[in-house]
């Protein structure tokens, strides 16, 4: 029997722990034990400790693959704490029980029906047939991609910083871009590269793949053609791909305008930065330009991008794609007084707009309740409220993009941020999964009446 990563700190009583809950403790024990290792001397590239808070945040910020960071990952951390947090960055893209299946089919270990719910929940797949071939496929797909990106970048970047330097920047950056972490090795991130056509497309489609989600990855490969994909796969890609071209329209156009950007570049670099800048807001976290410096209309666009993110079952964050459509659509129907739900020629499940609608309103509310505390923790700092409001939407979605404000959070700032990404990773989807297993059959009904709406 495949047992679970904390199955050996589990009492009898602990062991009927429902799986949403297993899996936020399974997320919270990398996050401490990379604390512990990033808070050590020899993760510090001064040989002095980075500070508890600073490690944990640091450490929250990969395993819930944000990039967010309150120290510069290039310069203050050494070689040691650099791969602890790729180590991280992949546990938590990839997701702890993907990484219990590999160690179990390698150990020859069978995996039982609760190991394989709460896989299922975990990869965010369908149903729970086909989930132990599902982990494999991620595993052999995340390696693939990776194996070829990091060499694409190491030949970039051969000539510039010699081939050992450039091997390991390119296994680093190609880790962090394809579990949509968006960590870099330089304190500008990828600003040196805003017109560089290798790295940024690579980069781009290293988040793309990373964010459609691995079952959409899979079928498109077992596929081939766009009839047999399934219904899932088909919103996901053409949602990404609408997502994507609006935001690199939109702020392409808007920054055009804006000096503090566009002036220094060269037509070339600025289309380059509009799609870059446009299509990362996809919970990627890279940057080649200034985010502070930008249009206000920019930046409000960017969080509405960050707020939706990526797809279901991806290694990125937000409400998900699938749920924007499914909410969009039922607008639509409502609007055109239709009964039912339809996408693609297709029925929604009522339940299923249930479930999305209740993702929506508790992510607004997340969002806004940590940007209601930020206002207050951070009121010293005299920060306007679309900086705060950025810097929640960032950490709920997962993105880490940032306006400047995260260098300078107060302790208190810190552990709010902490709080928000660690809830954004894991709460739509394990919200979204608990409320799919919870259906109480009610006795009886009360009596109906109505009520004003709108």
């Amino acid at each position: 029997m495949f047992s679970h990563p904390l199955q050996p700190f589990k009492s009898r009583k602990q062991f009927h722990l429902s799986s949403s809950r297993l899996i936020l403790l399974g997320f919270a024990v990398p996050i401490l034990l990379g604390a512990f290792l990033l808070a050590l001397p020899a993760a510090s590239s001064t040989g002095e400790s980075i500070g508890w808070l600073n490690a944990l945040f640091t450490s929250t910020s990969a395993v819930c693959v944000t990039g967010l960071v309150v120290v510069d990952t290039g310069t203050a951390f050494s070689v040691f704490g650099e791969v602890v947090i790729m180590c991280l960055i992949q546990i938590g893209g990839l997701g702890f029980m993907t990484f219990g299946v590999l160690v179990a089919v390698v150990l020859g270990k069978q995996i039982g029906l609760k190991n394989r719910l709460l896989i299922q929940q975990s990869t965010n797949a369908l149903s729970t047939q086909g989930v132990v071939r599902l982990s494999l496929g991620i595993f052999l797909i995340a390696f693939v991609i990776e194996f070829v990106s990091a060499a694409l970048l190491a030949f970039r970047w051969a000539e510039e910083m010699g081939w050992m330097r450039a091997i390991y920047y390119g296994v680093f950056h190609s880790i962090s871009s394809f579990n949509n972490a968006g960590f870099a090795l330089w304190p500008d991130s990828l600003s040196r590269y805003v017109g560089d056509p290798v790295v940024n497309i690579v980069i781009t489609l290293l988040f793309i793949i990373g964010g459609l989600g691995f079952t959409v990855v899979l079928d498109v490969v077992r596929q081939r053609k766009w009839k047999k994909l399934s219904l899932h796969s088909k919103v996901v890609i053409l949602t990404s791909a609408a997502l994507c071209l609006v935001g690199f329209m939109g702020i392409f156009l808007i920054e055009l305008f804006n000096p503090d950007t566009f002036s220094s570049l060269t037509w070339s670099e600025k289309i380059w930065a509009g799609f870059f800048q446009g299509v990362v807001t996809r919970t990627a976290g890279f940057n080649t330009i200034d985010i502070a410096t930008m249009m206000t209309a920019s930046q409000f666009l960017m969080i509405f991008l960050m707020f939706i993110g990526a797809s279901s079952g991806s290694t990125g964050g937000g409400i998900k794609t699938t749920t924007f459509v499914v909410l969009l659509f039922t607008v639509i129907a409502i609007i055109k007084g239709k009964q039912d739900v339809q996408i693609l020629q297709r029925r929604i499940p009522q339940a299923l707009i249930l479930r999305s609608l209740a993702v929506m309103v508790i992510s607004v509310g997340v969002v806004l309740s940590a940007a209601f505390l930020l206002t207050l923790s951070e009121h010293s700092l005299q920060k306007n409220f679309m900086e705060v409001l950025f810097e929640a939407t960032s950490a709920f979605g997962t993105v880490g993009l940032s306006m400047g404000l995260t260098s300078e959070l107060s302790p208190l700032g810190k552990c709010i941020i902490i709080l928000t990404m660690y809830i954004g990773r894991l709460g739509p989807l394990t919200l979204a999964f608990a409320l799919s297993q919870r259906v109480v059959q009610q006795k009886y009904r009360l009596p109906e009446e109505k009520m004003l709406i709108g």
